[in-house]
């Protein structure tokens, strides 16, 4: 790239880009004009380089904050592989290895160092922050940490105000890929940023295709998930251990490389599994929520949450980790109201259900049993606009969600039975009762004879578990907090029961019948045009990069991304000259690894008699 601008060049010869990403210039001329700043990018927007870049072209050293050591290890391996002075310091690294670290911070081989946030605040800060020279500036990773109505909240990170102190006049930067207008408030008000300059980028991952299922049988729904995604990689999030481990081996028993990660596991187990995934040994983790800030596997085709989270930053946040390589990727939210009860009363244990939390729950409810565009729902709810009329990558817009057709008719046949059987039975027995069951429970209370006892006979009993779902997130019904959990009706829902033109506007739907065009996840423009032999010399250079990674052990990513490789794949380069304008390969790793993947390009034309 022949031009003068310094981050330009950086950018060219140490990662291989040619253009900057939205808002990564404005983050990174904040930088290097030293002004403060809080930047809010979605997971694959780039946010790391805003930070990383401009600490190659100005001279010093970054002080890096970031909550976990994987995270750490991830980003400096891939620096180092692109020929970038980096080291973490942690509680993972030995004492010889703390060392060299120190003296490498001395002798000024570094230009970022990555710390955790109690590395700088705690009892150990005091040691490492005389040892560490003045940083230039100070970069902040998973910001939203630092407040109490994020997601992932931290206490350590409230403390990090005090790097004012030890240096004054120091610019500091927060980054987050998920942060609302108050999380956003908060991160300002608690790091005491300085007139900061606010860059907030799209929510939108218009590459992902989102789907949520009613709950009506996990293994069932898994398996139609994992036929669309063959040997794909892929999480799936479950809300208890003893799930993880149950559907991890059932997976395994399957023939799907799958392994489990939670917090009940010893550290040995925990970390070996997640370097399988990460290594590409395995093919799907299943786990808690435990799992997933810092993996930065770019090539994830799919996320499944067998259960509901506990707020739309929760799923933005662990569904955002499906395709950040920009490749098209699927997000499915596979749930019941149960998912919702189990966390109210979870919090209410632990003393945190405040209204505050109420209201994130109420949010992710009506996320799960909405009617409209999914995309455009999660948009507007971090305070954006969503201009498409339609996504074409979410269930509602792929028309695999059809309207029933007198909605206020089935509606009130609900609330109905839900009065019938005395508002005291929940969401199984009430479906039961409509469905016309001649189960015990049904029988033995005599609820046969009631004049609700199979009005909706003909509609399949997860159908109706679906209408209820619909109503619980509209408003009309609701669940209390009883161990035995059983349906109410709200004002609204008693308004309508009296009343069908109450709510004239009420929409109910069902899952359309499955069709070949909506069997698996949206396709990106180009995606189909690929070559029979250009999809063989691409897994050709995949089995390059995995044996160059183990050689060197680190995550295959580390060495190209899948978008590379299909970029080599298409382009075919055939020399270690002609790979300086490929995507994502800066001079040191076509210097590093150019040899090895030409000569693999060189090799496959030969076996095709090219």
């Amino acid at each position: 790239m022949h031009t003068s601008d310094p981050l330009e060049q950086t950018l060219a010869r140490y990662w291989g880009f040619a253009t900057f990403r939205p808002l990564q210039r404005e983050a990174m001329d904040a930088i290097l004009a030293g002004r403060d700043s809080l930047v809010v990018l979605p997971t694959g927007g780039g946010k790391s380089l805003c930070f990383q870049a401009p600490a190659v072209v100005r001279a010093g050293l970054a002080l890096v904050v970031s909550p976990l050591i994987s995270l750490m290890k991830d980003q400096v391996d891939t620096l180092v592989a692109n020929g970038v002075g980096a080291a973490c310091f942690n509680s993972a690294l030995a004492a010889d290895e703390r060392a060299s670290v120190l003296l490498g911070l001395r002798e000024g081989r570094y230009r970022l160092v990555y710390v955790a946030p109690e590395r700088l605040v705690g009892s150990a800060s005091t040691g490492f922050l005389d040892a560490l020279p003045r940083p230039e500036f100070v970069a902040i990773d998973e910001a939203h940490c630092i407040s109490q109505w994020g997601h992932d909240f931290r206490p350590e990170y409230r403390q990090l105000a005090r790097l004012r102190d030890r240096y004054p006049g120091i610019a500091m930067h927060a980054f987050t890929a998920t942060a609302t207008a108050r999380v956003r408030r908060d991160i300002v008000s608690q790091l005491a940023l300085r007139d900061p300059l606010e860059l907030v980028g799209s929510f939108d991952r218009p590459n992902l295709t989102y789907r949520a299922l009613p709950r009506t049988g996990l293994k069932r729904q898994l398996e139609a998930v994992l036929r669309r995604h063959a040997a794909e990689a892929g999480i799936i999030y479950c809300s208890s251990r003893r799930e993880v481990d149950a559907l991890a081996a059932w997976l395994q028993t399957s023939g799907i490389r799958a392994v489990p990660y939670h917090a009940g596991l010893d550290d040995a187990d925990r970390h070996r599994n997640q370097d399988a995934f990460l290594d590409e040994r395995a093919d799907v983790v299943v786990a808690t929520v435990a799992f997933g800030m810092g993996i930065d596997r770019p090539d994830v085709r799919f996320v499944v949450h067998a259960g509901a989270p506990q707020s739309l930053e929760h799923y933005q946040q662990e569904s955002g980790r499906a395709g950040r390589d920009g490749l098209p990727a699927e997000c499915i939210l596979i749930y019941s109201s149960a998912d919702f009860l189990k966390w109210r009363v979870m919090l209410e244990r632990n003393g945190e259900l405040t209204d505050a939390r109420r209201a994130l729950l109420r949010e992710m409810e009506r996320y799960a049993a909405s009617v409209g565009c999914r995309h455009r729902h999660l948009v507007r709810y971090f305070g954006q606009a969503y201009e498409p009329t339609g996504c074409a990558a979410c269930d509602y817009c792929l028309g695999e969600l059809e309207a029933v057709d007198d909605p206020v008719s089935t509606a009130r046949k609900i609330l109905s039975c839900v009065a019938r059987v005395g508002q005291r039975f929940g969401v199984a027995h009430v479906t039961n009762v409509l469905c016309g069951s001649d189960s015990e429970t049904v029988s033995s209370r005599g609820h046969q004879r009631l004049s609700t006892f199979g009005l909706l006979k003909n509609v399949p009993s997860a159908e109706v578990r679906g209408y209820i779902e619909q109503l619980l997130a509209d408003g009309l019904l609701r669940q209390t907090d009883d161990a035995y959990p059983v349906l109410t009706l709200t004002a609204d829902g008693v308004a309508l029961l009296k009343d069908a033109a109450s709510r004239p506007e009420l929409t109910l739907v069902r899952q359309a019948r499955p069709s070949a065009e909506r069997s698996g996840a949206r396709r990106t423009p180009g995606t189909e045009s690929w070559s029979d032999a250009e999809h063989a010399l691409f897994d050709r250079l995949r089995a390059v990069r995995l044996q160059i990674a183990h050689a060197r052990g680190v995550p295959p990513y580390v060495i190209f991304h899948d978008t590379t490789l299909r970029e080599l794949a298409r382009v075919k380069p055939d020399s270690v000259d002609a790979l300086r304008g490929i995507y994502g390969i800066g001079a040191r790793k076509a210097e590093t690894f150019g040899e090895a993947f030409i000569d693999a390009i060189r090799e496959y034309h030969q076996s095709q008699g090219a």
